[in-house]
């Protein structure tokens, strides 16, 4: 067991880097790029945490975890309890400590950070979930005995998920419902191999399932089951809608129908999900970028999963075309860090107004504008002003839009007695994510919009919450 340092040895430990592979090799394959602390950089990190009295950095994660009770843990050699701790109040550990945007969230609230490199929260909480899962001691929570309610959950991303954790352990029964042929939603369809890897996701989902969740794949609710028949006929007490937001945007310029021109969720869906990676073992239908020149327009980290993608199945360049500065990209700045590493090309202040192709019907080329910074728009960012006179032509052979979702109507359009907004998203309370249906609640991107996976697991505490109170009094 080691002992906390005094105070002022704390602020003397830099922030431990998180060990990667090498770019030029890494760019080649879906191997993971991050490798993980190990346990002399897990613990000598712990000990930077100044062990504040009221931690900001709880109140900066979404789901509440209890940061330092689980770094002080860390610090003690208990990891396995530590891991236990996680999960008190997340349930998808191995993942957030990937994915999470813990710059702008827990590190970003921490107090350590006003003067020095905030405690690096998500490296260390990514240790602890990896170290529980090669132990293959998860520290699973016991469920409250059974209360005889039903719930059912409409969807198996992060909302899904964490709603479903929560609810079993009330003692509920729950059923989660995915409209595909695995659980996971946007953490396996969306996100790439070598930023999270399956076999992590489909552990955590596991784990769920040991627990006692019910996972019900190939159902889509709104076609093959409506919202009316869960609660009728199939005698569930509540339905959460966490369906996300899962309806691809274009951009309405000419040649968006030509070969070789993808939504970025149906380009990273059949290389994620189908499995286009792994071309030796899957024959999934996806253009080939093989020694091709292939742009993704967008400058978010589903931009950033398409083009590093890209690269890794062989382009011979792989571009990101966003209309603004590189200043205003919404990707993690980690993400952006990786892709120039591998070898992205960066062409900010660009903005595609044509698709060209050829007799045959394929994309040959794309018709670029140049832009500059005006005055800031409704979003705070510097609105991006076409410069007239600019206009050029790049060869290339695959285009990938990823300029954002909207809400898929599916569920929406078969359930009319539950309120939508003007964008077709659901309409829900904000403190209980009730919706206007008795008895069904919505909460995540169908709600919300495109967010964080962590915002969206948030909102599945937050319904799991209403969702209890809501089957012990019956009021609405």
């Amino acid at each position: 067991m080691a002992e906390r340092l005094p105070p002022k040895e704390r602020t003397k430990i830099p922030r431990q880097a998180m060990p990667e592979r090498d770019a030029l090799e890494r760019a080649h394959n879906f191997c993971e790029v991050n490798s993980g602390f190990d346990l002399a950089l897990a613990e000598k990190e712990a000990q930077r945490c100044l062990a504040c009295a009221d931690p900001k950095c709880v109140h900066g994660c979404p789901v509440g975890v209890k940061v330092r009770e689980v770094v002080d843990l860390v610090i003690e050699g208990e990891y396995l309890k530590a891991a236990a701790k996680l999960r008190e109040d997340n349930v998808l550990p191995a993942v957030t400590g990937r994915v999470c945007p813990q710059e702008t969230q827990c590190e970003g609230a921490c107090i350590l950070g006003k003067r020095f490199a905030p405690l690096a929260i998500g490296h260390i909480e990514r240790f602890v979930a990896d170290y529980e899962r090669q132990t293959g001691e998860a520290g699973l929570p016991t469920p409250a005995p059974p209360t005889g309610k039903k719930v059912a959950i409409v969807g198996s991303g992060p909302a899904g998920l964490s709603c479903a954790g929560d609810l079993i352990l009330k003692g509920h029964h729950v059923t989660v419902f995915e409209a595909l042929h695995e659980i996971g939603g946007v953490l396996l369809y969306g996100i790439p191999e070598f930023r999270l890897p399956k076999d992590i996701v489909q552990t955590e989902v596991a784990n769920l399932g040991r627990m006692g969740v019910e996972f019900q794949t190939n159902v889509v609710i709104g076609k093959t089951i409506t919202v009316d028949e869960l609660l009728n006929e199939m005698g569930y007490d509540a339905v959460f809608v966490a369906t996300g937001a899962g309806l691809p945007k274009f951009m309405n310029i000419p040649g968006e129908h030509l070969g070789g021109v993808y939504s970025a969720n149906e380009f990273l869906t059949r290389v994620n999900l189908m499995k286009a990676y792994d071309a030796d073992h899957y024959d999934s239908p996806v253009y080939s970028c093989a020694n091709r020149n292939v742009a993704i327009i967008g400058g978010g980290n589903t931009a950033m999963d398409g083009v590093r993608s890209a690269l890794r199945l062989g382009a011979k360049n792989a571009y990101i075309i966003y209309r603004r500065s590189e200043a205003e990209m919404p990707a993690r700045v980690e993400e952006v860090h990786h892709a120039k590493d591998e070898g992205v090309q960066f062409m900010t202040l660009h903005n595609p107004v044509e698709f060209i192709g050829n007799d045959e019907g394929f994309l040959t080329g794309m018709r670029l504008q140049k832009m500059e910074l005006g005055a800031p728009d409704d979003s705070g960012r510097r609105r991006p002003v076409p410069m007239p006179g600019s206009e050029f032509l790049l060869p290339i052979d695959v285009a990938v839009i990823a300029i954002g979702t909207g809400a898929n109507p599916l569920v929406q359009s078969t359930t009319p007695d539950m309120q939508t907004n003007k964008w077709g998203y659901i309409v829900a309370d904000e403190a209980t994510l009730r919706t206007t249906k008795r008895g069904v609640f919505a909460g995540g991107d169908i709600v919300s919009g495109s967010a964080t996976v962590i915002l969206a697991m948030g909102a599945g505490r937050t319904a799991a919450r209403s969702i209890h109170e809501f089957l012990n009094t019956g009021v609405w």
